[in-house]
């Protein structure tokens, strides 16, 4: 019997495989050189918008970069002529640019692009401007000043200088941000969300928010870390807001997976080039390899630390009150920046906590049982014991077992330390008792729902003493009623 005929029809799909398989990669090898062909066209684009500036001529003797990573000298600059009328007169912009440095941070990008640390320079810092010639040809010798006095009298290379002089830490790229690229940028971020445990106003800036989650535009956000005049902590706690804003910008840009999104990221970086000035060694392609470093960093991979000073300021001849350095801390706090070593030491991970405006270690609390459920006062007491509350420890039943909200009843006096507690509690009433005393009395309700962690606005220092924070230690909380100004 002779085998059967075969049919021809198996073979065609043996030889559409290859076809598709060859049709695939081609497609493929085109659209990576479509896409590398729009990132070059991107990244010159981008590269046309930076405005130069010479930050390194003529400078000698500069501390070497032996440690690893990355530094940037970033400074915020008073410029304003680009600011039209309807903006400086609603966020209060008016006046002559002063050419001088509102805001100085030291940026470390570590060597494995898995940290960034920044280190505000209290532009109020007393320092030794270095010798230099200016473009007269003047010579000037070394004297005390003010840090931003720097950039005043000798531009971008004498601020490089004088920090590099300061702080031992060499300075690899020089980034330079005025009022309208600040303005420009938040607004394409879609704008930046801040919260704040007590209201802040400012008159000098027009700041006025009241407490609570906020966006800001790009206005309001340069008026939110422009305020010296919200407390009594003039530059420091404006350091402090502007620690913040940053800690945010992390948060919205990793969230939001904006550096790994190739149109938005060059709308972000567009806005904020089409205004800054950089040194000639900073490309686009610096950028875009920032960016995509960047990519992997979180807010609990960014830290942030000030200088730690001596308070109160010391007044120098012609420059006015300034702030001496401790000198052992700060020399710590460089040491570690110079060594690529992070700047926070181990903690245990905590729960995301609300943002209070009084320490609870320093808000007594007494509880009473408003329920017929049994124990509920004393779980309450201890809950509040473990968010760091000064609770009494000896909870009891109230007057009677009926009681549906959840009450604090505080003396005006202490409102403050009442609103910081209540927020402790959601859904908790105040209920003001004059000459109550120190102590808050919480009448637990049918509505309690349980004690959710705070943690005081302004957050403890680490243990190596110079106040490192990570990001994710001051952003705002997850949920909670965000409002748009």
């Amino acid at each position: 019997m002779s085998a059967p005929a075969r049919s021809p029809r198996p073979s065609r799909p043996r030889s559409r495989r290859p076809r598709w398989g060859l049709r695939l990669a081609t497609g493929g090898a085109c659209l990576v050189l479509a896409v590398s062909g729009i990132g070059h066209l991107l990244v010159r684009e981008l590269d046309s918008g930076i405005h130069r500036v010479d930050a390194f001529g003529g400078l000698d003797n500069r501390p070497k970069n032996t440690g690893g990573g990355v530094n940037f000298l970033v400074v915020g600059t008073d410029g304003r002529e680009r600011i039209t009328p309807r903006e400086k007169a609603l966020y209060r912009l008016g006046g002559a640019p002063c050419r001088c440095t509102d805001t100085i941070m030291l940026m470390h990008l570590s060597g494995d692009h898995r940290r960034v640390s920044t280190v505000s320079l209290p532009r109020d810092s007393y320092a030794r401007i270095p010798a230099y010639t200016d473009a007269t040809g003047k010579r000037h010798p070394s004297h005390p000043r003010k840090l931003n006095a720097a950039y005043a009298e000798g531009g971008p290379s004498l601020a490089v200088r004088t920090v590099e002089h300061l702080t031992g830490v060499h300075v690899d790229h020089y980034l330079e941000v005025d009022f309208t690229s600040f303005m420009k940028t938040v607004d394409v971020l879609g704008g930046v969300k801040i919260c704040t445990a007590r209201p802040l106003k400012d008159d000098h800036t027009g700041l006025d928010l009241p407490a609570g989650t906020h966006v800001l535009n790009g206005g309001q956000a340069l008026q939110y870390v422009r305020s010296r005049h919200v407390d009594g902590t003039s530059d420091l706690g404006r350091i402090q807001r502007q620690q913040r804003f940053m800690a945010a910008v992390v948060h919205q840009t990793t969230a939001g997976r904006i550096l790994l999104n190739p149109v938005r990221f060059n709308r972000v970086a567009g806005a904020l080039l089409g205004s800054v000035r950089a040194d000639h060694g900073f490309s686009a392609e610096d950028l875009v390899a920032l960016g995509r470093a960047m990519s992997g960093v979180t807010p609990a991979s960014s830290e942030f630390a000030s200088v730690p000073v001596v308070l109160p300021g010391v007044p120098v001849k012609g420059a006015g009150s300034t702030l001496r350095w401790n000198r052992a801390k700060a020399e710590r706090l460089f040491t570690t920046l110079r060594e690529d070593r992070p700047l926070v030491t181990h903690r245990p991970k905590r729960a995301r906590a609300i943002p209070v405006d009084v320490d609870p270690a320093r808000i007594r609390v007494h509880v009473l049982n408003g329920t017929n459920t049994t124990g509920l006062a004393r779980r309450a007491d201890r809950a509040l014991h473990a968010t760091g509350f000064a609770a009494t420890g000896s909870p009891a039943d109230a007057a009677t077992p009926d009681v549906r909200h959840t009450v604090i009843a505080y003396d005006p006096i202490w409102d403050r330390s009442a609103r910081s507690l209540a927020a402790a509690v959601p859904g908790a009433r105040l209920k003001p008792v004059a000459g109550q005393g120190a102590v808050m009395q919480i009448t637990i309700g049918a509505d309690y729902k349980g004690v959710r962690p705070v943690r005081v606005e302004a957050p403890k220092t680490d243990t190596a003493g110079f106040g490192a924070v990570t990001g994710d230690e001051v952003v705002c909380p997850e949920g909670g009623a965000t409002r748009s100004l």
